[in-house]
């Protein structure tokens, strides 16, 4: 497996990635949570993308923002089901960057610079939010239930968070294999069904003190995390935006009849429908804002840095992601209910499975509320009020 080290090589990497997931996206969207994607999943670990923001001085090549936002958002132009998997990883990655030890940087470094893969079991069921954490640290000891543990299934290693003995938040790293931890593949959703999030059970499993990280300390401070996480869902939501737009035009060239009243009108095909014309030009024009959002945002992220100078600086690299974020949902999700608008009933057909990107972005772009970044992105400009310091903007 060789890493990627430059932003060319990694881009070059995400669409030869992208070429191998393609042909199978539609079945793996069909199979869901019935089938796991090993061999996507295989060609993702192989791919030397998982490393390539290990920071340089931990022997990787260190790449940014602008370099993942482009890699996840080729990937989920493929298939955003896999392109989510290793989110939450790169998020880890991140946070042992900042605030890993000396040790856990060198072991668990290792493993990801080997193509080995972190999952995440940060949220959970049954309180009032998915925050509300009933998971505990007792003597060195993890016990709790998680859901929505996107990557987890399949991963070398888990990162989960719990509250320790004196009611902290922490996250501790614990081997996906070690004694007393379960992973379901109980994950039943309209969108994003190969990403398997279900329920992860964690039962009297010994966390290492090496591996285990004050997980509060990290939002008390000026930091990125949330919004490089944040900016990597917007790559997603980006991604499934163009691939709908590609299939909407392909299809429009290839398959697509005009409607009776178009031909009336003297239509000779769909794509000389005006109507359609309209339609296309204008969501074509609104994903190519989306994709500069992005970009934009990346490259704020990229000045900010992952460990900002203040508390201004976080909040300017917040709020641009989470413009990009909330526009980039919008749009992705006005691309696929577009597509039947442009394509017509044909495209409707089971045996396209055109819906799934609808479905898709549908799902993914509940994941954070979108009404909260906008009311963030107002509050600031109209009433100088700072974004919320946490790992959701």
């Amino acid at each position: 497996m060789s890493v990627p080290q430059t932003h060319d090589e990694a881009v070059t990497a995400a669409h030869r990635l992208a070429a191998e997931l393609t042909p199978g996206a539609i079945q793996r969207d069909r199979d869901g949570a019935t089938v796991i994607p090993s061999d996507a999943l295989a060609a993702l670990d192989a791919s030397g993308l998982l490393a390539v923001t290990v920071p340089a001085t931990d022997g990787g090549p260190g790449l940014g923002p602008r370099t993942l936002a482009e890699v996840a958002r080729i990937v989920a132009a493929a298939d955003p089901s896999v392109a989510q998997v290793p989110q939450a990883h790169f998020l880890l990655v991140d946070v042992l960057a900042v605030h890993g030890s000396a040790d856990a940087r060198k072991r668990l470094f290792g493993e990801v610079l080997a193509g080995r893969r972190f999952g995440n079991a940060l949220a959970e069921r049954g309180g009032k939010h998915a925050q509300d954490l009933r998971t505990k640290i007792t003597g060195g000891r993890l016990d709790g239930v998680k859901y929505y543990t996107t990557g987890a299934l399949t991963s070398a290693w888990i990162a989960v968070s719990a509250l320790d003995e004196q009611g902290r938040l922490v996250l501790a790293f614990v081997a996906r294999d070690a004694g007393g931890v379960a992973v379901d593949t109980d994950w039943d959703v309209i969108g994003q069904r190969a990403t398997i999030s279900g329920t992860a059970t964690f039962t009297n499993v010994p966390v290492e003190p090496g591996l285990r990280i004050d997980y509060a300390g990290a939002y008390q401070v000026p930091q990125q995390l949330g919004a490089r996480a944040q900016l990597y869902h917007a790559a997603i939501e980006v991604g499934i935006a163009g691939a709908a737009l590609a299939d909407t035009r392909q299809y429009l060239r290839t398959t697509a009849r005009p409607s009776t009243e178009a031909v009336r009108y003297g239509a000779g095909s769909a794509a000389e429908d005006p109507h359609v014309l309209h339609r296309y030009g204008r969501l074509a024009s609104r994903i190519r804002a989306a994709e500069a959002l992005l970009d934009s945002a990346a490259r704020t992220l990229e000045e900010v840095t992952l460990t900002p100078a203040d508390a201004d600086a976080a909040a300017r690299g917040s709020l641009a992601v989470a413009a990009a974020k909330a526009f980039g949902s919008e749009i992705a999700v006005e691309a696929g209910s577009e597509l039947f608008a442009m394509c017509g009933t044909s495209a409707a057909a089971a045996k396209h499975d055109l819906d799934r990107h609808w479905r898709n972005a549908r799902t993914h772009s509940v994941h954070d509320p979108l009404d909260w970044k906008y009311h963030h992105i107002a509050a600031y400009e109209l009433s100088d009020i700072s974004p919320p310091n946490h790992g959701q903007i």
